[in-house]
Order: C-alpha cells, then structure tokens, then sequence
C-alpha cells in the first residue's frame, strides 16, 4: 500500500500544459492528498489553487515549480512549514534553500516529480 504524501505544489498553474498542471493531477491519480499554491486564480481538476500561504498545514513534501529567484520569497516560509523533503524539479535548482532545508533536517532532491511518482520512486 502506497503511502498518502501530502504534497504542496509551489507555482502551480491552470494552464494544462505547464508541469505544475501535470503533477498536481498526477499526484491525485496516484492518491496524494495535493494543495496546488500559486498566484493565478483557476483550478486544476477539482482543487482550486489557494492563492494564500498554508500556514497552518503539514506536509509531506513541497514540489516546487518556480524558479531560485521567485522562490526567495518562500524560503522562509517553506523551512517554517518543516515538511519532510523538497523536491526541486529542473530549473528549480536552489542552493541557498537546499542548505537551509539541510540545516533543518529536511531532504532535498533534485529530480522532476512526474518521473519519481511515474518510476514508483515518490
């Protein structure tokens, strides 16, 4: 039995051909519990992307899909959230983030979510 990792998705979009759009369906067929955050109103599928912070929620994992430069603006908020790891998917790569995660005992990796959830690796 796979676990449920409840996943935020960090930049998510309503535009069906953005990665985000993807892996926030994908997590739902694979039966993760998603919260798709993101500045643009919409929906995907069923889930509304919150446009506000998850402050108070817990979470396995954070995928993010914004680059280093726009994420500076969560670091903060992504290490406060404590999840269990970080996924960096390509072009997310984030050193400053990554040492602060490694700092607070949360696991990073640098891979692309789609593949790890497709190859049974999530």
């Amino acid at each position: 039995m796979l676990q449920n990792k409840k996943t935020l998705v960090i930049g998510a979009s309503p535009k069906a051909e953005r990665y985000s759009f993807k892996a926030t369906q994908m997590l739902q067929e694979y039966n993760h519990e998603v919260v798709p955050f993101g500045i643009k109103k919409g929906a995907i599928g069923i889930l509304n992307i919150m446009n506000h912070w998850p402050e108070k929620e817990s979470f396995d994992t954070i995928t993010l899909y914004v680059n280093s430069k726009l994420q500076e603006q969560y670091n903060e908020k992504i290490i406060t959230l404590n999840p269990k790891r970080i996924i960096f998917n390509p072009g997310t790569e984030n050193e400053k983030l990554a040492n602060m995660a490694k700092q607070n005992n949360i696991q990073t990796i640098n891979a692309c979510t789609l593949v790890l959830l497709r190859s049974n690796q999530y």
